[in-house]
């Protein structure tokens, strides 16, 4: 296990003691255990150093950003072959707490404390010749309090019999069932503030947002307590910002993702540190901000992949903000219509508590779903047929245009088609640097050409006129992603506005809320997108939603494919007829799909989210795969998979030779990742599993010390192999 010697609250006290020349140990953003020492000059500085403290200094030939971990009046090493700090940022230090938080983290994720510390501190703050002049403008960088929006809330149709709301609380905001689990998230007003995992299982449209906006107007007693918000994607974040402001008119809201300007992001970041912004509404990175006076999390659509980090340290934000709310003793809330099978599960056996909102807030009638079954041959219609899409799908649209409602259309691939094929050879559209294809876009930022582009690595080409490999001119597409259904939806049907919505069309977080906002206000008509259209939003006039060619998202080696598809089916399902009060305009889903009597689609018709949980928390528990069992990965990519793979094997000797595994714990033989080569490395990986998370920690602790004895960083010195290990990995 990673361990870094960070000071404790009696180190902290213990800087008092220490002479204006002393020394520091700092971490970096770099894959090395230990921490560097350097000369504290307070005199130069000007003042004494603190744990947590941001500061630059020089490393190798250059200056780099570093944290303070350690003060103290002695190191091991000469004075005369240290250097001096540089300088210090014009920040507060990292509270304890929230050091605490990330040092678990890096030990947890066989990460550096530096690795995960300082990729959580915004660009804005990182870049040391610009600081004197933020130091100048510190007192410029406030963001200001949240101003009213002109927007409405939508009122609520009152039942019989509803129970008083807590104090403070608007009885109109919430219907009968919302009241009583509010009631239930604020527990005993009186009584001491504790830890608390709750889930908040409800349908989509039952008013979760209300009910947890309101919870947390509760839990800020005080003008310095402070909430957590987090949410998976970026353009979830503005419809909820908005909301947020409306409902907390008077407090401070800090908004953090990547779609936002450095300045930005960075302001907030230091309105959250110093304890100005009462709310911190973000994305995945904003579970490691630094927060100091913490009193309640939200992780909204907790289900969510997007919280689990899949580059550099690969942490998962939901689980951080459980372990953080136990550190704290804070309340959790965990909300989602379709909760993970891990968050189910901890309900279901009373290691969460559960809230349930079984009925819509506005309409307590659910959307119709429709299986329509396609051909075998996998497409929609029969040979020579040109339809993308089926006949039954098609009359839908038709059908709901007439009744002036909008139509959701989610195809799950952005681009215009996943591969171009040549009609007369086997010449497939395949990456240079990846074992994938190229897929096919009608336009990209190098102009309006056609191009070929990776999804992995991001090689773009210009589209072939000719095979390269027969030089046959009649170059074909095979299946179909968002660009193409939008030109054949839009020739299907004249006369109405087509919008699609992918990551493609949305590329800055400013282009995707006007996106998004055509679809509230009504200008677009016929809505194509991929799992971006089918989170969180509130639509109001959505009286379709069709789900094209669903099994593609099926069939594959992850074992959670299920579970995927059914939450996005669910959610989805979720947009429409969210604003009818009559059974007959309550909406309708059509999904595509060529295996209707799977559980995955019988469950989706009868919206049991229960039921299919149940479902497959029994098939995975006869397999015993997580989280009936806990899993690791060592991942190995090198110039060629022989290398890799040889990598591992050698691993898994030394193990058995050298090393005293716990009872229990699984070591498999390497194999080479799904896709095998991305930007010219080649990959394998290594799974690692036991039926005890503690087990299996104390084998990873044992395995990293081996690995790292023989690399440099993270690269093995021999085979010049890069190593990481992956904790609790969504994919294997």
């Amino acid at each position: 296990m990673i361990s870094t010697d960070l000071s404790t609250d009696q180190q902290q006290s213990d800087t008092n003691k220490v002479s204006r020349h002393c020394y520091v140990q700092v971490v970096l953003d770099k894959p090395l255990v230990q921490g560097f020492d350097y000369i504290w000059d307070a005199d130069e500085l000007g003042c004494m150093p603190t744990i947590g403290q941001l500061v630059e200094v020089p490393f190798g030939r250059a200056n780099t950003v570093a944290i303070v971990i350690k003060v103290s009046n002695h190191s091991d090493y000469e004075h005369s072959k240290l250097r001096k700090v540089s300088q210090r940022a014009p920040l507060p230090p990292l509270d304890s707490k929230t050091l605490g938080m990330l040092n678990f983290a890096s030990q947890y994720y066989f990460s550096t404390l530096g690795e995960i510390a300082l990729p959580s501190i915004p660009a804005y703050w990182k870049k040391p010749k610009k600081w004197q002049a933020l130091t100048q403008k510190a007192d410029d960088n406030e963001l200001k309090p949240a101003k009213k929006t002109s927007n409405k809330k939508a009122a609520v149709e009152q039942k019989a019999e509803v129970p008083e709301p807590p104090s403070g609380i608007q009885k109109d905001q919430l219907n009968a069932e919302q009241t009583k689990a509010l009631h239930h998230l604020m527990g005993d007003a009186n009584a001491e503030q504790k830890y608390r995992a709750i889930l908040l299982q409800g349908k989509t449209g039952s008013g979760k947002t209300a009910v947890y906006l309101n919870w947390i107007k509760a839990a800020l007693r005080s003008d310095d307590d402070q909430a957590l918000i987090l949410v998976p994607e970026i353009n979830l974040t503005p419809q909820l910002e908005k909301r947020i402001a409306e409902f907390f008119p008077d407090k401070r809201i800090a908004v953090m993702h990547s779609g936002l300007t450095e300045k930005r992001r960075g302001i907030a970041w230091q309105e959250a540190a110093l304890g100005k912004a009462q709310i911190i509404l973000g994305t995945r990175l904003a579970a490691l901000a630094a927060i100091p006076n913490l009193k309640a999390i939200v992780v909204d659509e907790e289900h969510d992949a997007s919280y689990k980090q899949q580059e550099g340290t690969r942490y998962s934000a939901r689980d951080l903000c459980v372990w953080r709310a136990h550190q704290l003793a804070i309340p959790v809330v965990l909300a989602s219509a379709t909760p993970s099978l891990e968050t189910w599960l901890a309900a279901e056996d009373g290691r969460y508590e559960r809230i349930r909102l079984d009925t819509r807030a506005v309409s307590s009638v659910m959307p119709k779903v429709k299986l329509v079954r396609l051909n075998k041959t996998g497409t929609a219609s029969s040979p020579g047929n040109p339809h993308l899409i089926s006949s039954e799908v098609r009359n839908a649209v038709t059908r709901n245009l007439l009744q002036k409602k909008q139509s959701l259309v989610l195809i799950n691939r952005r681009g215009y088609a996943p591969i171009l094929s040549c009609s007369a050879c086997s010449w497939l559209s395949g990456c240079s640097k990846c074992s994938s294809y190229m897929v096919m876009h009608k336009s990209s930022i190098l102009g309006k050409k056609a191009v070929l582009n990776c999804h992995h690595c991001g090689l773009i080409k210009e589209v072939p006129p000719f095979c390269p490999e027969c030089g046959n001119a009649e170059l074909g597409t095979i299946g179909q992603g968002t660009q193409q259904m939008e030109d054949y939806i839009q020739a299907q049907w004249p006369n109405a506005k087509v919008l699609r919505i992918d990551a493609d069309s949305s590329k800055k977080s400013a282009n995707a809320e006007g996106l998004f906002e055509q679809i509230h206000d009504g200008t677009a008509d016929i809505i194509v997108g991929t799992q971006m259209i089918a989170k969180g939003h509130d639509y109001q006039n959505i009286g379709l939603v069709a789900v094209i060619d669903a099994d593609s998202r099926l069939f594959s080696q992850d074992y959670r494919a299920a579970e995927r598809l059914f939450a996005q089916l669910v959610q989805v399902a979720g947009r429409a007829g969210r604003a009818s009060k009559e059974q007959d305009d309550a909406g309708e889903i059509c999904i595509e799909t060529r295996y209707p009597d799977l559980p995955v689609f019988r469950h989706v018709l009868g919206h049991d989210v229960d039921g299919f949980l149940g479902h497959i928390a029994a098939e995975r528990k006869d397999a015993l795969l997580p989280p009936y069992s806990f899993q690791a990965l060592i991942h190995a990519e090198a110039k060629n998979i022989s290398t890799a793979i040889q990598f591992l094997a050698d691993i898994k000797k030394t193990v058995r030779r050298e090393i005293d595994f716990p009872d229990g714990v699984r070591m498999y033989d390497p194999v080479p990742k799904s896709i095998v080569r991305v930007s010219s490395m080649e990959r394998a990986q290594l799974v690692i599993e036991s039926d005890s998370r503690k087990n299996l920690q104390q084998a990873l602790t044992q395995l990293d010390q081996v690995l790292r004895r023989s690399s440099q960083g993270r690269i093995s010195i021999g085979s010049r192999v890069r190593w990481l290990i992956e904790r609790d990995p969504l994919l294997i």
